[in-house]
């Protein structure tokens, strides 16, 4: 994409899904891409495919979270786009859930994400240049039965984008939450018969990103909503 005004991306939380299809999208355009996960095996076919670096890590520890970014940038350079999407959901009734995991799960989905915009603004803020972007769901917006730990964590992620792009806006930083509103389509979870179009294609979502990053700063969208345009909303 000729004038993309960035070169460097770290996604954490990366999966064979959204962050897959970040990953080829932005590896087509010259930007160079490392991947994050805990379990980093899974990724080994995409490493392979984009020639991306790979790191594991507990996006929640804060220790690591600082290493995360030390070993990107000695591997692959200062990334100027940080794209946060891990996520943990317990289901259960609030009687009997278990707090460990509660409180486990929204350290993955929420305060990770913190620990990761809070390294990003230290570098991106000398510069005056990055963007931060935070995968969100349905449950950020609207919080379903037996899925508290979910809609907590997915709730705290959008006020942290929120608070974010009002602090960073001003310094060049751009910031901004996709509330994933549906379904991602997979080869496990394929469009249901009958229904075409009902869930979310990755690479459609992953071109959304690259538009969104490709915005002039005098026009920046923060708050996008993605769904398939057969469901009733």
């Amino acid at each position: 994409m000729a004038n993309f005004p960035y070169r460097c991306a770290l996604i954490i939380g990366a999966g064979p899904g959204i962050s897959a299809s970040l990953a080829r999208r932005l590896s087509k355009i010259g930007v160079r891409v490392g991947l994050a996960a805990r379990d980093v095996q899974k990724l080994q076919p995409l490493v392979e495919e984009i020639a991306a670096a790979v790191f594991a890590v507990d996006a929640s520890q804060p220790d690591a979270m600082v290493q995360l970014f030390l070993d990107m940038e000695r591997q692959v350079g200062e990334p100027d786009i940080v794209i946060y999407n891990a996520s943990s959901r317990v289901a259960g009734p609030l009687a009997s859930v278990d707090p460990a995991a509660v409180e486990k799960a929204m350290s993955i989905t929420a305060f990770g994400a913190f620990l990761a915009a809070q390294q990003a603004a230290k570098r991106m803020e000398t510069k005056g240049h990055g963007a931060i972007l935070f995968t969100g769901a349905s449950a950020g917006v609207k919080g379903f039965a037996q899925s508290a730990a979910f809609a907590m964590g997915k709730f705290g992620l959008r006020g942290l984008a929120q608070s974010a792009a009002r602090e960073l806006g001003p310094k060049e930083i751009h910031v901004a939450h996709f509330n994933i509103d549906g379904g991602v389509r997979s080869s496990r979870r394929p469009d249901p018969s009958g229904s075409p179009d009902s869930t979310l294609d990755p690479d459609a979502i992953a071109q959304t990103y690259v538009d969104i990053l490709a915005q002039p700063r005098n026009a920046w969208s923060h708050e996008i909503d993605l769904r398939p345009w057969t469901e009733r909303f």
